[in-house]
C-alpha cells in the first residue's frame, strides 16, 4: 500500500508508515525546520521516494498533487495527518479557540480525502477536538466523510502508554474506511498491549506500562537509596524493601551519545541550578525551597504543580509538548541531574530512534518532537489498518 502524509511535521507518522512497509508518496509540511528534518531522515537516510512539499496546504491543489503522483482516484491506500491542534488544545479556557482559523485545517484535510478517495484515512489530534465547543468542526468532518462513501470506524481517544510508549499521552484519532473496501478482518483500535501495574492484566503476567526510566541510564545503588529516602518512604506507604525491588527492576536506557547533535538541554543559570538541586527526586515545584517561589505562585497558589518538576522515574512520563526542553513548561527536569531534558531524551519518550536527527534551533526541535505522533503508536495503528484491509 501507499500513503500520503498531510501536516507531516518532522515525520513521526511517515516513519511509522515506513516501518509498517508503506511507500509514503508525498508529504506536506509548512514549517521549514520540520520539513528539513523530514528530508534529512525520511528521504535522505531512509530512502523514501517521497515528494516533500514545504508549503501552505491551503495553496496546494489536491487534484494537481494526485496527477503529479500519477494516481487514479481510489488507488491510494492511506492518508495520514495531524492538522495543527492549537485551536482545539485543552489549555484553552472558556471559549478560547472556538474561532481559531487553524480549526478549519481539519476540514482542509478532508479535501484531500475527497480528491484521492483513499482506501482509508487516519486523523490524529488533541483530545480537545472532542470538546463540545468544537463539535461543529468534528460533526462537519464526519458528515463529509459519510456523505462521500466512508464509514467512520473509530472516533475517540487513545493513550500512547497503552501501546508501549513510555509516556502518558492521550490523543484523538479518527479512522475512516471507504465503504467498498473489504475490512472484515479490521480490528481498530488494536488491542492494548501494556497495562497498569495494578490491573488484572498485569497480575496475569501481561506487560505493564513502560516507564520514564527506559530513556535514561540505569539507576545506581546510591540513586536507588536516594529515591527511597526522598520519595518512597516519606510520600508513599511502600516499604523500603518493596521500593528497592521496584527501582531495581525498572527498565533503563543507555547514556546519550556525547556526539549526538540532539544531546543538548537548556543551560540553567546559577539560581535555576540551585532550584533544581533543592527539588527532591520525583518532586515538583512545590518541593523546591520557598526562596524559589515565583510571584505568580505566591499566596498559596497550588495550580501548575508540574512546572519545574522532575519527571517521575517509575511511571510513564508526562506528555511531551512543544516545550519539552523547557523546565518552566512542565515536568521536564532530568530525573536526578540539575538541568532540563536533553532533546534526545524527549525524542526517546516519543519513541524516535537515536539515529533520527532533528534540525533547526533547539526551540524548533522541541516543537517538532512535541508535535509528533509517537513512532511505536503510529506503527501499531497503521499496521492494524493495513492488515485489516488486506
Amino acid at each position: 500500500m501507499s500513503a500520503i502524509d498531510l501536516f507531516a511535521g518532522a515525520g513521526g507518522f511517515s516513519l511509522a508508515a515506513h516501518q509498517a512497509g508503506l511507500d509514503v508518496l508525498a508529504a506536506i509540511e509548512l514549517d521549514a525546520s520540520a520539513a528539513q528534518t523530514y528530508q534529512k531522515n525520511i528521504i535522505d537516510r531512509l530512502g523514501q521516494n517521497t515528494k516533500l512539499i514545504n508549503g501552505d496546504i491551503l495553496k496546494i491543489e489536491p487534484a494537481k498533487l494526485r496527477m503529479e503522483l500519477e494516481l487514479e482516484v481510489g488507488e491510494l491506500g492511506l492518508i495520514l495527518g495531524g492538522p495543527p491542534c492549537q485551536g482545539f488544545s485543552s489549555h484553552r479556557i472558556n471559549d478560547a479557540g472556538v474561532d481559531d482559523p487553524r480549526n478549519q485545517l481539519l476540514l482542509r484535510y478532508y479535501d484531500f480525502v475527497e480528491e484521492f478517495q483513499p482506501k482509508a484515512f487516519l486523523v490524529e489530534n488533541v483530545a480537545g477536538l472532542f470538546w463540545k465547543k468544537h463539535a461543529s468542526y468534528l460533526e462537519k468532518f464526519k458528515q463529509l466523510a459519510q456523505d462521500n462513501g466512508y464509514i467512520i470506524h473509530f472516533c475517540d481517544t487513545l493513550n500512547a502508554k497503552d501501546y508501549g510508549t513510555p509516556q502518558n499521552r492521550k490523543r484523538a484519532f479518527i479512522l475512516g474506511v471507504r465503504r467498498d473496501v473489504k475490512n472484515d478482518d479490521l480490528v481498530f483500535p488494536p488491542v492494548p498491549g501494556y497495562f497498569s501495574p495494578t490491573s488484572k492484566e498485569a497480575l496475569q503476567g501481561l506487560p505493564v506500562w513502560k516507564t520514564a526510566s527506559t530513556v535514561f541510564e540505569p539507576l545506581t545503588p546510591k540513586l536507588i537509596e536516594d529515591y527511597i529516602d526522598n520519595h518512597f518512604r516519606p510520600y508513599t506507604e511502600m516499604s523500603d524493601e518493596a521500593a528497592r525491588t521496584l527501582l531495581q527492576g525498572l527498565e533503563s536506557g543507555t547514556p546519550v551519545d556525547e556526539k549526538d547533535p540532539c544531546n543538548v538541554h537548556m543551560k540553567p543559570n546559577e539560581k535555576m541550578q540551585r532550584r533544581f538541586k533543592s527539588t527532591r527526586l520525583n518532586g515538583s515545584r512545590m518541593d523546591a525551597d520557598p526562596e524559589f517561589e515565583l510571584k505568580c505562585h505566591a499566596n498559596g497558589y497550588v495550580g501548575h504543580k508540574d512546572v519545574y518538576g522532575r519527571v517521575i522515574i517509575h511511571t510513564p512520563s508526562n506528555t511531551m509538548t512543544t516545550g519539552c526542553n523547557n523546565p518552566s513548561k512542565g515536568r521536564f527536569v532530568h530525573p536526578w541531574k540539575n538541568h532540563g531534558f536533553t532533546l534526545r531524551h524527549a525524542a526517546r519518550l516519543q519513541t524516535f530512534p537515536d539515529d533520527y536527527i532533528f534540525t533547526g534551533s533547539t526551540t524548533h526541535q522541541a516543537k517538532q518532537i512535541g508535535n509528533a505522533v509517537p513512532t511505536i503508536l503510529g506503527y501499531k495503528l497503521i499496521s492494524a489498518i493495513i492488515n485489516g484491509l488486506n
